[in-house]
């Protein structure tokens, strides 16, 4: 399989931690929330924790504090397929392709829901055929690129398809929640609105730079669930976040990476770009320790994560084609995402 195009979008508003703070002590919820609420989201809006900026389908971040099923619903019903053919769009340019090139579209989120599935929205946009083979992925978190992209290498490898579109794309505004927990609130302050997609075709296209998918592998341990999920609570989605997650994002991430390196035959020292999903600073500083990187290794997750904040699924997409634009050296490049689940997946690319 080769990745032939990539493709990233968001909102256009951009709000800084500093701006998020003043709307916050303007907004109704300054005096709802407890001492401690307020202090740990001032600690995490004023203080360094790697992160600068968020993209936000929002015209004014007053907006954000009216948190309701109702409004919610209607921002992701609004915004993801917009966001989502956006990405699209771009991607397809960067191959060269037509919408009548595509044969199956794959769309993955896990901050809103409609029925019949973003697929159909996305599809009737980009004007694809009706013979268009449509899926839609739901419930993986923060780590669904992956899973996403392997169901295009499973239909690729079928023969009914020569070019798959894989798409992720999450309103985080949409599933916004408030209250004392430590967990919700950070989640409150770290997530960004943003999609990721990329061509994949059976065949090397000859308008970019040749990524070739060589090799991937999944981890899931559902008795670690609790760490990282959504729930749901008056009819809202509530993020739930713990502290064990960085460890276990790192523990799993050095699982499946060296179960890949060990199949290949291939030394950690010959990967020359690791593209990582960047749960937050905390999650960076854990992979770098665990996978003995330098800081220079985490580059382009690092800056993406300070200026666009998590983008959840669609995270991977923006470090890649942060990559691909700061023509990062040939050679073997490693793709990792991980969330829900808890789930790790890793691929390993061949760059030239």
């Amino acid at each position: 399989m080769w990745v032939n195009g990539i493709g990233t979008a968001s909102p256009p508003a951009r709000y800084t931690k500093a701006q998020c703070w003043d709307a916050f002590c303007s907004s109704r919820w300054y005096g709802q929330l407890d001492e401690r609420a307020v202090l740990l989201l001032r600690a995490v809006l004023q203080r360094e924790n790697g992160m600068q900026a968020r993209r936000l389908a929002l015209d004014s971040l007053a907006e954000v504090f009216q948190i309701d099923a109702d409004t919610l619903q209607r921002r992701f019903a609004s915004t993801a397929p917009a966001l989502a053919t956006q990405a699209a769009q771009q991607a397809m340019q960067a191959a060269a392709l037509r919408s009548d090139d595509i044969d199956a579209l794959v769309v993955s989120t896990c901050t809103g829901y409609l029925c019949p599935g973003l697929s159909g929205y996305v599809a009737e946009r980009l004007q694809l055929g009706a013979g268009v083979q449509a899926y839609d992925l739901v419930g993986q978190g923060c780590g669904a690129a992956l899973p996403n992209m392997r169901l295009g290498e499973a239909l690729l490898s079928s023969a009914q398809c020569r070019h798959v579109l894989s798409v992720c794309v999450e309103v985080s505004s949409a599933a916004m929640y408030l209250d004392n927990d430590p967990g919700v609130l950070i989640s409150a302050c770290l997530f960004g609105d943003g999609a990721g997609a990329a061509v994949l075709s059976s065949e090397a296209s000859s308008h970019a730079r040749r990524i070739r998918w060589r090799d991937s592998e999944s981890l899931l341990d559902p008795g670690t669930r609790a760490a990282l999920r959504f729930e749901q609570r008056a009819g809202l989605l509530r993020n739930i976040l713990t502290p064990a997650v960085p460890a276990l994002a790192a523990n799993y991430a050095q699982q499946v990476l060296e179960t890949v390196l060990c199949r290949r035959g291939i030394a950690r020292g010959q990967i020359t770009a690791w593209i990582l999903h960047a749960g937050g600073r905390d999650v960076l500083q854990s992979l770098q320790e665990r996978l003995a990187l330098a800081p220079a290794d985490l580059r382009y997750s690092a800056a993406m994560l300070r200026e666009y904040g998590n983008l959840s699924s669609a995270f991977v997409y923006f470090v890649l084609q942060a990559a691909l634009s700061d023509a990062a050296p040939g050679g073997w490049w490693w793709l990792a995402s991980f969330g829900a689940g808890f789930a790790s997946h890793g691929a390993l690319l061949e760059v030239v």
